[in-house]
């Protein structure tokens, strides 16, 4: 049986596999299948944002530096999951790091491609920005909990009451 094409790949995964053929084609011509082991960094905070990956199989943890801690695990991306959202958004850098914790098979898309096809096509680019912010809200959404747990743990009481009282060291998984 022959390996699948990134076409193939796109109208199999779940983000983008709903879009029309057209639109497919000319995302695949943007993206590569791509294997990398486990231990292997795709993103480093603040690193340019240069692609982001529709992963199939496997699994990624994002992270970002804690204050006094190193490198803090912010979330968790697995199977038919996205990662490295930042390209979408100037100064397109990445938010947060990216290291694969399970082989993963991924199609990794080129960001300038991808942010040309937005320019040529508003219809997609509307599409794909909505999709990516949707991806986007949800990692907000835990990266600040985490930030929280990671702030309780340190102060060893219960959750903040008021705004002013959580934590604003260290940035949110947005990769």
């Amino acid at each position: 049986m022959a390996p699948l094409t990134v076409f193939d790949e796109l109208v199999l995964h779940p983000f983008l596999g709903d879009l029309p053929m057209g639109w497919l084609h000319r995302l695949a011509a943007h993206g590569r299948t791509v294997v990398r082991p486990a231990g292997y960094r795709l993103c480093r905070p603040d690193g340019p944002a240069e692609c982001c990956w529709l992963l199939r199989s496997g699994a990624v943890d994002l992270d970002g530096p804690g204050p006094g801690r190193g490198d803090v695990v912010l979330g968790h991306v697995g199977a038919d999951g996205v990662v490295g959202c930042s390209w979408l958004v100037e100064p397109y850098r990445y938010v947060s790091g990216a290291v694969v914790t399970e082989e993963i098979r991924a199609v990794e898309f080129a960001a300038a491609g991808l942010r040309n096809l937005i320019g040529e096509d508003p219809a997609l680019g509307l599409e794909l920005t909505t999709r990516f912010v949707t991806v986007l809200t949800g990692r907000l959404r835990t990266s600040t909990r985490r930030w929280a747990e990671l702030h309780l743990d340190d102060r060893g009481d219960s959750l903040p009451r008021r705004a002013g009282e959580f934590p604003t060291a260290g940035p949110p998984a947005l990769c």
